[in-house]
């Protein structure tokens, strides 16, 4: 098994540092505002990492956090007059419910910040003491960069690119402009503890690091983020943990790309953010899941108007596969060995989704053959399906009542002239003249319509 080693730059295979044990950590959401589909792509990934991992025979233990105190929180709090704590509780709560009816799983461990403020505050301090950082006479406390000499080897970076690529806070106690804080003295009114320093709160860098003390100790097998994260987050956290604890932080760092919506990268300050909240009122869960991880993991997706209905398209299609096979009489069940087989070797070569769903449309291809021929296999086939791919999240609703939602959800309007015809067929029954409406049911049908007769009068529908 291969992963992608953003470290090393190169495919490294799999080697966990405790034999079969394997401890995993990604970066959550600050929580400031709503789940957007960045936050739900991430999440996915990870969560579908951790899956594989497992299926594998991996002992995994993956841990997530919840940013839930910083600068942007304070403010949204400060905009809806309610306290900071308060604030990010209540949006925790919103973006965990969404999380769900994405039908994306928790991770083993939930860490937060405001629950680490002592593991921080006693993690500085030791920083502080082996002369890897400073406090200055206002109460903050800030990372000497000069004092890592490793610093930039994540993200392949000298002390000069760093500086063109890193906002500059402004104080005038920084002895360098890279030093990052670690901890930040408290403005007026703003939610503070107390430390060694003064009243204050942690820095954004400094949470992961002690984080993963508290749940894992001193090395983790997979620290794992978006690519955004690299520079300077990640290259922070590696500057810090390992200037404490003199060991190699993290073996192997994985990033995911990021999301553009029509081309340009989504944020905030562009107004195109995609609330996965919204997403989920128009589209399947599933078929949000499918369009994402069609892509390379590693890989930006662009988000176009035809991305997730093509998505749903394509999984309405193979849902039909399934009802197909039903009412051909044919049993969904069993075992296809290929089909699993394939699938633990694309996603083998660095959780290769895309390869994997790729595969899915020469199998139903066979499955409908298979169907018409009234073959067991096709039942084989797609009982494998269900069960493999579930890792992926996809497969998990009824077939029939999604493929009947699909096809009322996307039925096309009848056409005026079909319309006028059918009210024509419905006047001559009435007459009970039955020769003029079957001139007429068969010029609907040559259209490409069908006919439907009940009490109620005649109905059509695209054929």
């Amino acid at each position: 098994m291969r992963i992608y080693n953003t470290l090393s730059g190169t495919k490294e295979e799999f080697i966990p540092l405790r034999g079969n044990k394997v401890n995993m950590y990604a970066c959550g959401i600050t929580v400031s505002g709503e789940a957007h589909i960045g936050h739900a792509y991430q999440a996915l990934i990870y969560d579908i990492i951790r899956k594989f991992l497992i299926k594998q025979g991996y002992d995994v233990t993956y841990a997530r956090n919840y940013t839930d105190v910083d600068d942007k929180i304070i403010a949204r709090a400060k905009e809806a007059g309610i306290p900071a704590d308060a604030y990010a509780k209540m949006m925790i709560k919103k973006i965990d419910k969404v999380m769900r009816e994405m039908a994306i799983d928790d991770p083993d461990i939930w860490l937060k910040a405001t629950d680490n403020i002592g593991n921080i505050i006693d993690f500085v301090s030791e920083l502080i003491k082996k002369g890897h950082a400073y406090p200055t006479s206002k109460g903050d406390v800030y990372f000497s960069v000069e004092s890592f000499a490793p610093y930039g080897r994540l993200s392949h970076r000298n002390l000069e690119d760093a500086l063109n690529g890193v906002r500059i806070e402004n104080d005038d106690e920084k002895k360098n402009p890279l030093d990052f804080a670690l901890w930040k003295s408290a403005k007026e009114g703003e939610i503070c503890w107390d430390s060694p320093w003064g009243k204050g709160r942690p820095g954004w860098h400094i949470e992961c690091s002690a984080m993963n003390g508290k749940a894992f100790g001193e090395q983790i097998d997979i620290h794992g983020g978006g690519r955004d994260l690299i520079f300077p987050h990640h290259e922070n956290e590696i500057a810090q943990t390992e200037a404490l604890t003199g060991k190699q932080f993290v073996k192997y760092w994985v990033h995911n790309g990021l999301i553009k919506v029509n081309g340009q990268k989504m944020s905030k300050s562009l107004g195109n953010s995609l609330l996965l909240s919204d997403l989920l009122k128009e589209y399947s869960n599933e078929a949000i899941k499918f369009a994402l991880l069609s892509t390379n993991y590693r890989n930006d997706i662009n988000i176009t108007p035809d991305l997730f209905p093509e998505a749903e398209k394509h999984l309405a299609d193979f849902y039909r596969a399934f009802v197909e096979a039903e009412k051909a009489g044919i049993k969904i069940e069993g075992e296809y060995p290929e089909i699993d087989k394939n699938f633990d070797e694309a996603m083998s070569d660095d959780f290769n989704t895309a390869l994997a769903l790729s595969e899915l449309y020469a199998y139903f291809k066979q499955i409908r053959a298979l169907t018409a021929k009234k073959d067991p296999a096709a039942g084989q086939m797609l009982s494998q399906i269900k069960k493999t791919y579930s890792l992926l999240g996809l497969f998990a609703k009824n077939a029939d009542e999604f493929v009947k939602n699909y096809d009322k959800t996307h039925e096309e309007p009848v056409p005026d002239d079909v319309k006028a015809l059918a009210e024509k067929m419905q006047a001559a029954r009435a007459e009970k003249n039955y020769a003029l409406s079957d001139e007429l049911r068969a010029e609907i049908l040559a259209k490409g319509y069908t006919v439907m007769i009940s009490k109620d009068g005649v109905a059509v529908k695209k054929a």
